[in-house]
C-alpha cells in the first residue's frame, strides 16, 4: 500500500487480506467490508462519497497509534490512569463492539459449518456484549467513583463527620474481590470457534472476524492486568493515605 495509485482498482478483498486493519477503517466510515468484497476500492469510494485518500489517510494513522506501556502508565498518578480506562471503555463500547457485532450478524458465507458457527455467534454475542457493558457501567460507577470520593476526601471537601461515612461505604477491597476477569467473559466464543481456528482455504471475511474476536479477547486481557495489578493497588494505598488522615483528624478534635 505504498501508493493510492496501486490500490484504487483493487478488490476490497485483496486490500482486506493484506491488511485486516482496513476492515475496520471502513466501518469506521460505516462500510461493510464483507457487502463489497468485490468491488474495487475506487467503487465504494464512489459510492459512499469518500475520497480514497482518506482511507487511506486513516489506515496509516491507526498503524501509528501505540498503547502506553504498563510501566509507564505505573508513573504516572491514580486520576491519569482512570482517565486512560475511562477511554478505553469508550473504545471498546463505541467502536470495537460495533465492528465485530456487524460482522456477526452481517457476515454471510456459503459453507455449512461457517453458518452453524455463526448463527451461535448471533444468540452468544450479543449477551457477551451486554455482560460486557453493564461491567463496564458497575465499574465506573462503583470503582471511578469511589476513588473519585477519596480524591475529594484527601483534599478536605467534606466535614469530618461526612468523611467517616464515606471511607466505611465500599471499601476497595471490596471492590476488588467482586472484579471480574474478563478473560472469563469470552471463554464461551473462544470454545465456540476452537480457540480461533480456521484453515488456509477459510472466507476472508470469517478471518477477519475471527482475527479481530481474538485481537479484542487480547485487549481485554491487558486491559483487565491493568486494572488489577496498577489500578487497584494505587486505590488502595490512597484509601490508606485518606484513613490515616482522617484518624488524625479525630485524634486532634
Amino acid at each position: 500500500m505504498d501508493s493510492f495509485r496501486n490500490i484504487e482498482k483493487n478488490p476490497i478483498k485483496d486490500i482486506v487480506s493484506e491488511n485486516y486493519v482496513f476492515a475496520a477503517v471502513l466501518h469506521y466510515f460505516g462500510i461493510s467490508f464483507f457487502q463489497y468484497e468485490q468491488n474495487s476500492l475506487q467503487e465504494v469510494c464512489d459510492r459512499f462519497k469518500i475520497k480514497p485518500q482518506q482511507l487511506i489517510n486513516e489506515l496509516e494513522a491507526w498503524a501509528q497509534r501505540k498503547e502506553p506501556e504498563k510501566d509507564e502508565l505505573f508513573l504516572h498518578p491514580i486520576e491519569v490512569l482512570v482517565a486512560y480506562l475511562k477511554r478505553k471503555h469508550y473504545y471498546f463500547v463505541r467502536q470495537e463492539l460495533p465492528f465485530l457485532s456487524n460482522m456477526v450478524s452481517g457476515i454471510q458465507v456459503e459453507d455449512l459449518a461457517y453458518n452453524a458457527v455463526l448463527s451461535d455467534l448471533r444468540i452468544m454475542f450479543p449477551l457477551f456484549v451486554e455482560d460486557f457493558i453493564h461491567h463496564i457501567h458497575e465499574e465506573e460507577n462503583r470503582l471511578f467513583q469511589r476513588i473519585k470520593l477519596l480524591q475529594e476526601l484527601e483534599n478536605d471537601e467534606f466535614p469530618l463527620e461526612e468523611s467517616i461515612k464515606i471511607l466505611e461505604k465500599s471499601p476497595v477491597a471490596a471492590l476488588s474481590e467482586a472484579h471480574e476477569a474478563h478473560d472469563d467473559e469470552m471463554e464461551g466464543i473462544r470454545k465456540l470457534t476452537q480457540n480461533y481456528f480456521l484453515p488456509e482455504d477459510a472466507p476472508i471475511s470469517m478471518k477477519v472476524l475471527y482475527h479481530e474476536l481474538q485481537n479484542f479477547e487480547r485487549e481485554l486481557i491487558i486491559h483487565a492486568q491493568i486494572e488489577d495489578e496498577l489500578l487497584f493497588p494505587k486505590a488502595v494505598q490512597l484509601e490508606k493515605e485518606v484513613l490515616r488522615k482522617i484518624k488524625k483528624k479525630i485524634r486532634n478534635n
